[in-house]
C-alpha cells in the first residue's frame, strides 16, 4: 500500500523528555514526507492528541511516568488503531511492546554522539514510513507451538535460512516455537538494532525448544541450533564438510541494511544449493528477494509469507513477483510447509 506523495505522514511523538521530543522533532522535520501532528509528555495526554489530530503513526517511549508504553498500547489499540513505533534505551521490554501490538522499534541514541543521533534519525524516518503503510491491527496468529510434534527427519547437509524485517520478531517466534530440536540448523537475518539482536536471541532461546544464539564467526548451524545475525554485522555461511559455519563481518549496507538478508541468502545459494530451504517473511522494501531467487535457481525450496498475515507485505511481495517464491503461505501455515519439504 503506497501513500499519496502529496499527503504527509502525520506523527504524534510521546516522550516525557523535552530534549528527546526536540531530537525526534528535528529528525522528522528533515524529511519532506513527514510532519509532526502533535507532541505529548505522557500516555494520558497522548490519548487526547490522538483524538484531536488523527495521526498516521505514533512514536512512543517504552519507559514513561504514569503509564509505561506497553500498558498504553494494550489500552489504546483495541479502541483506536494507529501504528506505533516504540523507542527504547536498550530494555528487552521492547519485545513485550511488539507482542502488545507495536509495529516496530528503534534504539535511543547516545545524546552525546552526533553520529549516533544521525543514525537514529535515519532509522526512525525509515520505520515511520514503513509503519504508515500498516492500515489495520496486526493479525494475531494462533500460537504455533506443539503443532509439529515428533521428530523431523532430514538429509545431511540440510539448512534453513530465514529473512525478515518489520513485524519479523513475532513472525520468527511463531515459526520457531512450532519446531522440534531435530530440525536442521537455521540461520536468520532480522533487521534489528545492535544490542537487541542478542536480547532477541536470548528470548527465543528460553521460549522455544531450539538452541538460539546471536551468531559469532566460527559458530556452526548444527541440528536444533538457530544463529541470528548481530544487529550491526552481515552474516554468511561457509560449508565445512557436512556442516555450515557462520561468518559475521562489518561492511557497507546492502539494500539499506546491515545485516542484509540478501548477503545471507546469496551465501546459502552458493554453499548449500539444493540442500537449503529459504523463507522470506514480513518486511518493508526488497531485501532478500533477489537472494531468495538465487537460492531457488540453485535448487533450494523457497517459502514466502502471504499478504494477509504480513505486518508489511513488502519483501515477500517483491520475492513473489519476481518468481522467487515456490510456496506462499500464511504465517501459521509456514511450519507445516517446512515440515512437508523436509520430509
Amino acid at each position: 500500500m503506497s501513500m499519496d506523495k502529496t499527503q504527509k505522514i502525520k506523527v504524534l511523538v510521546v516522550d516525557d523528555s523535552l530534549l528527546f521530543r526536540e531530537t525526534i522533532a528535528r529528525a522528522i522535520s528533515s524529511d519532506p514526507q513527514i510532519v509532526i501532528a502533535a507532541v505529548a509528555t505522557n500516555p494520558f495526554e497522548a490519548r487526547d492528541r490522538i483524538v484531536e489530530t488523527h495521526p498516521d503513526v505514533v512514536v512512543c517511549d517504552v519507559e514513561m511516568p504514569l503509564m509505561n508504553g506497553i500498558e498504553f498500547l494494550r489500552q489504546l489499540l483495541p479502541q483506536y488503531f494507529v501504528p506505533v513505533v516504540m523507542v527504547s534505551s536498550g530494555s528487552n521490554k521492547v519485545f513485550e511492546a511488539i507482542e502488545a501490538g507495536a509495529v516496530d522499534f528503534v534504539a535511543k541514541p547516545d545524546m552525546q554522539s552526533g553520529k549516533s543521533i544521525e543514525a537514529f534519525c535515519l532509522d526512525l524516518i525509515q520505520k515511520i514510513k514503513a509503519a504508515s503503510t500498516v492500515k489495520t491491527a496486526r493479525p494475531k496468529p494462533e500460537k504455533a507451538a506443539d503443532r509439529l510434534a515428533g521428530k523431523i527427519s532430514h538429509e545431511a547437509g540440510a539448512i534453513i535460512a530465514i529473512g525478515a524485517s518489520t513485524g519479523g520478531t513475532e513472525a520468527i517466534f511463531n515459526i520457531l516455537s512450532a519446531l522440534p530440536p531435530t530440525v536442521p540448523g537455521i540461520v536468520i537475518v532480522q533487521h534489528i538494532p545492535p544490542v537487541f539482536s542478542e536480547m532477541f536471541a536470548e528470548r527465543l532461546n528460553t521460549q522455544t525448544a531450539l538452541r538460539v544464539k546471536e551468531a559469532e564467526t566460527g559458530d556452526y548451524a548444527d541440528q536444533g541450533t538457530v544463529l541470528i545475525a548481530p544487529g550491526d554485522r552481515h552474516m554468511r555461511i561457509k560449508k565445512v564438510g557436512q556442516r555450515y559455519r557462520a561468518e559475521c563481518f562489518q561492511d557497507e549496507k546492502v539494500n539499506g541494511h546491515c545485516p542484509s538478508v540478501d548477503v545471507l541468502f546469496d551465501s546459502v545459494a552458493k554453499e548449500a544449493g539444493g540442500h537449503a530451504i529459504g523463507i522470506l517473511l514480513t518486511g518493508m522494501g526488497y531485501d532478500g528477494a533477489k537472494g531468495l531467487l538465487g537460492m531457488r535457481r540453485k535448487g533450494a525450496r523457497t517459502i514466502g509469507q502471504d499478504q494477509a498475515s504480513s505486518v508489511v507485505y513488502g519483501m515477500p511481495k517483491v520475492a513473489f513477483d519476481i518468481g522467487a517464491v515456490e510456496f506462499q503461505a500464511a504465517l501459521t501455515g509456514i511450519p507445516q510447509v517446512l515440515f512437508n519439504l523436509l520430509k
